[in-house]
């Protein structure tokens, strides 16, 4: 049992660290996702911060700074299906379910990799907030939680992507799906404004919207003073998607190739 695990462990890391390799061959991409957090940090953000948006005494960088890292590593994950339907029209599907690797580890490796794709966008938004004066919290632990809740969000809407990319099958389709779903993900979450600001339609759809109970927990984790008391309700319900998501993608994946 023990070595079935260490295996399937080993194994998704190796998928991950292929994907890696894609993006230490062309970094450019790093910097070009770079470009979107700071337009919303500099511009919105800056404009915003000098309304009364906020019912409470938090600075309104402080609470969007959370949120736009949320953004960043939504639109990295939901577009990443793409890669799937590439590799099978390049016949590297097919080889990667020719071998023993367990089709989760397969989704799952992938999904890690959307993970490490977002990380340096983390630390930019991390630097930019601190540039901006933004509250940042700075313990270890707190960070160590950011980086938890990053992989889990990526595992989350990378696992998304692949499922869909699974069902539609074709690059047109899917970037059509994808475009579909990032504006609402986003603007029925609390990244940009409170839920209590919400029409009570859009605050329903915003408690089952995944993105929402990731901001909540980056903002705990991310600024001074937050309050930690939702935490493990957050970090439960982002879990338990990862997982559904994971098993679905893992039961889809030969689909891609059908």
């Amino acid at each position: 049992m023990i070595s079935s695990v260490l295996n399937f462990i080993r194994k998704t890391i190796v998928i991950a660290e292929l994907e890696l390799r894609k993006v230490l061959h062309d970094p450019t991409e790093i910097f070009m996702r770079a470009v979107q957090p700071t337009l919303w940090l500099l511009i919105f953000g800056q404009v915003f911060a000098r309304t009364r948006i906020l019912p409470g005494p938090m600075n309104y960088l402080d609470f969007m700074a959370p949120g736009i890292l949320c953004q960043s590593v939504l639109f990295v994950s939901i577009f990443f299906g793409i890669a799937i339907i590439w590799e099978r029209d390049l016949g590297l599907t097919q080889k990667f379910l020719a071998t023993p690797t367990p089709r989760t580890a397969l989704v799952l490796g992938k999904a890690l990799s959307a993970g490490l794709r977002a990380l340096p966008i983390a630390v930019f938004v991390y630097v930019l907030a601190w540039l901006l004066h933004v509250h940042v919290d700075w313990n270890p632990l707190h960070l160590a939680g950011v980086l938890l809740m990053l992989f889990l969000g990526a595992i989350s809407f990378s696992t998304l992507s692949l499922i869909i990319a699974c069902i539609v099958k074709t690059r047109e389709r899917f970037m059509g799906i994808g475009q579909l779903l990032t504006m609402p993900l986003f603007f029925a979450s609390n990244a940009i404004y409170p839920i209590a600001l919400m029409p009570p339609w859009l605050q329903v759809v915003s408690h089952v919207n995944p993105l929402t109970y990731m901001i909540n927990a980056m903002r705990a984790l991310m600024i001074q003073g937050s309050d930690y008391q939702g935490l493990p309700k957050d970090f439960g319900i982002l879990l338990l998607v990862s997982f559904v998501f994971v098993m679905i993608g893992g039961a889809l994946y030969r689909r891609v190739i059908v």
